[in-house]
């Protein structure tokens, strides 16, 4: 007997499917995690992280974890207990860094603004008025529950007026939306695979500024978290002498040297180009047949649409039919807009005009099922006049 599933489009916030040059590289040989031809690898992962992080000398590297292994990296190396940490919430992930710094006894304040709205920077600079010496401020780039783009450059130079470090949460962004950590004065960003990159979950990227790097070096006291100690993966990720910290998963490194080398052949430009295109032939699509959109304009992430379920539409019972009748995978509402939006997901791999057009197609045919009559090829038709266009 061997392990047999269907294979699934998924168009939700997350996993997206993986590449076949990803899956061709996680089938390489095994290397033990000290091998030369290993920290070879290594070095063009670092290397490439650099490129599509946009640094030229952070320390960059893939933590063994999810992107929530990145969090949590960022509060236990950063932050000291008791220091002030001023977190800048509209949505779900926001408040999901707050409560891991309350955990290490971090004094947190919230700035909590509108979901499905970008932050008031007024708002995070009256905060940080309000205390004598703020450690860091966090920010979330790509809010998946909401699918806001938050502007960075206007919030690095805020921050470090104030002599806070900046912590980006960068999972839904990394590799779809253009991020320059160091154009937008960022200290620490984490990111995961299993979106834009086109990977399977199980690695966290993550951006270091010198600055940061700093920080951590003169803190008073070691991290409460010895594997996710920074100073200790360095040991292992850097330098002429590797040193030993755990075993790293090795088919996971193949498959993010793939998904980088990937990218990078693409060109960065042409790689957030792509993302941009689908995006926004999606919403033109979803709007042509009478749906409702949360995130504006002006601040939408590409790869990841969220639009309002009409009413008298079962959201459970949409989703079910379309995974059966179309084998699509969508995602549903979290936190606030629980039970209310659709998250639909265009990353990496699956960030196609075929794509677009497929999901377009099963919402005209399934919509009317419940009572939402639409335009029988509105959306299609909306989203190819974008594709004939860009």
């Amino acid at each position: 007997m061997q392990l047999s599933h269907a294979p699934r489009l998924l168009l939700g916030a997350g996993p997206s499917n993986i590449s076949p040059n990803v899956i061709r590289a996680m089938s390489a040989p095994m290397l033990s995690h000290l091998d030369p031809e290993f920290i070879g690898i290594m070095d063009d992962v670092t290397t490439m992280l650099r490129a599509v992080f946009g640094t030229t000398d952070g320390f960059t590297f893939p933590l063994s974890g999810t992107g929530h292994a990145g969090m949590e990296a960022a509060v236990a190396n950063l932050l000291e207990p008791n220091d002030i940490l001023v977190s800048a919430s509209n949505g779900y992930f926001g408040e999901r860094l707050s409560n891991v710094a309350e955990r290490y006894g971090v004094d947190v304040h919230q700035v909590t603004g509108e979901w499905g709205k970008v932050l008031d920077l007024d708002a995070i600079e009256a905060e940080l008025k309000l205390h004598d010496r703020v450690k860091a401020l966090a920010v979330v780039h790509a809010e998946t529950s909401t699918g806001v783009l938050q502007p960075l450059d206007a919030v690095g130079e805020l921050a470090h007026r104030y002599g806070a470090l900046l912590i980006v949460d960068a999972v839904t962004s990394f590799g779809g939306s253009r991020i320059s950590v160091d154009d937008c004065n960022v200290d620490f960003a984490f990111s995961a695979t299993q979106k834009c990159l086109g990977g399977p979950p199980g690695l966290s990227p993550v951006f270091i500024s010198k600055t940061a790097h700093q920080v951590i070096a003169n803190r008073t006291s070691p991290p409460a978290t010895w594997y996710l100690d920074v100073s200790l993966l360095q040991g292992y990720w850097d330098g002429s002498a590797r040193t030993y910290h755990h075993t790293a998963p090795i088919t996971m490194v193949y498959g993010i040297w793939e998904a980088l080398r990937s990218i990078l052949e693409e060109g960065l430009d042409a790689c957030f180009e792509r993302h941009q295109r689908n995006g926004i032939a999606l919403r033109a699509g979803l709007r042509a047949l009478g749906l409702d959109l949360l995130a504006p304009e002006e601040s939408f992430v590409p790869q990841l649409t969220t639009v309002f379920i009409p009413s008298g539409i079962d959201d459970t019972a949409f989703r079910q039919k379309l995974l059966a009748k179309h084998n699509i995978e969508i995602g549903s509402g979290i936190g606030d807009f629980r039970g209310s939006i659709w998250r639909i997901g265009l990353m990496g791999e699956n960030s196609t005009q075929a794509n677009v057009l497929l999901l377009l197609s099963a919402f005209e045919s399934l919509l009317p099922l419940w009572g939402f009559e639409v335009p029988i090829g509105g959306g299609v038709s909306a989203a190819s006049k974008i594709f004939s266009q860009r």
